[in-house]
């Protein structure tokens, strides 16, 4: 399986992993069990997919049933925003990996850079964006003192490797100034319709591994009602054109593009068929032309955009 060789622990990262966002808590369970017994090692998680119970109990029939080891997986889970004060970080990834039934994540993510005010777990979990009235309240801890918290996770061997998501180039670059461990993943939505070679080029230049989420563009949020109208990349014209000449589908074609220019990718499906198939995308290879025909699809739509939520947190601005 191709992989990413991180850069401070030298561990490989599965260039196709399954990401768990959206998979339903019903469902969840057979889902990985599924994914790990199609080929999949890498699990994409989060405290805000609500699923990571129901996610464990896959992994652990999966290890019961003899289809794989621990140590054969690479499991990634993230940090929410209500638990970046210093004292929240070990708490919550405690908690998480408990849920998971792990000792450690392979991968502990910032989800946002965006602190918000704290919700005890036991009051509400996963506690999303709002408060009991559902307005936002931010909260002032400033990223110096979140990225100590998650370095702390390191030295104690609860995590191996730390990174960051949905951050910008002048993030990255001041967490760099003063990191023990620097980032090792960077994880952002990243599509045709939202390239960021810009990021992509900065994060390659500090050897900073790459993941793209939403590779499929607006199709992950037309059941959320948040896709904006755009047309879907799964049935454009210069996808299904790749993909009709090589013999694959527009899901490989779309995730090839990420792959071959040395993108890490997650994408999900409850289809036995298509989950095989995604992971199958490195079985072919897009000509110069064929990469710079998608990639000219850029518009820079980006759909997963906080500052749809509320204003003050438009981190991309």
């Amino acid at each position: 399986m191709a992989s990413i060789v991180l850069k401070r622990t030298q561990q490989k990262m599965p260039v196709v992993g399954f990401g768990l966002w959206k998979v339903t808590k019903s469902a969840c369970a057979d889902t990985v069990y599924a994914a790990i017994k199609a080929g999949y090692r890498l699990l994409d998680g989060a405290g805000d997919y609500g699923n990571e119970k129901e996610a464990g109990e896959g992994v652990r029939r999966a290890i019961a049933d003899g289809l794989v080891r621990r140590e054969d997986l690479f499991i990634t889970s993230k940090l929410w925003n209500t638990f970046h004060a210093h004292d929240h970080v070990k708490q919550i990834t405690k908690m998480q990996l408990g849920l998971w039934g792990i000792d450690y994540f392979d991968l502990f993510l910032v989800h946002f850079p965006i602190a918000l005010k704290y919700v005890d777990p036991s009051h509400r979990y996963p506690p999303e964006w709002f408060g009991d009235d559902g307005k936002v309240y931010t909260q002032n801890t400033p990223m110096h003192e979140t990225w100590g918290a998650m370095e702390e996770l390191v030295d104690e061997k609860l995590v191996k490797n730390i990174g960051l998501s949905n951050c910008q180039g002048s993030l990255i670059l001041d967490v760099l100034r003063y990191a023990k461990y620097e980032p090792q993943v960077l994880q952002v939505e990243l599509h045709p319709y939202l390239t960021q070679e810009a990021l992509v080029k900065l994060c390659k230049t500090f050897s900073i591994a790459v993941t793209a989420y939403s590779s499929f563009g607006p199709q992950s949020y037309v059941e959320l009602g948040i896709d904006k109208g755009t047309p879907s990349l799964l049935k454009h014209s210069v996808t299904s054109a790749v993909a009709n000449k090589h013999g694959k589908t527009e899901a490989q074609v779309l995730l090839r593009w990420a792959t071959q220019r040395g993108v890490a990718v997650i994408p999900k499906s409850n289809d036995l068929g298509r989950l095989s198939a995604n992971l199958d995308c490195n079985s072919f290879d897009l000509s110069e032309t064929e990469l710079a025909a998608l990639s000219a699809l850029n518009i820079n739509l980006r759909l997963n955009d906080p500052a749809d939520i509320d204003g003050r947190l438009a981190i991309f601005a």
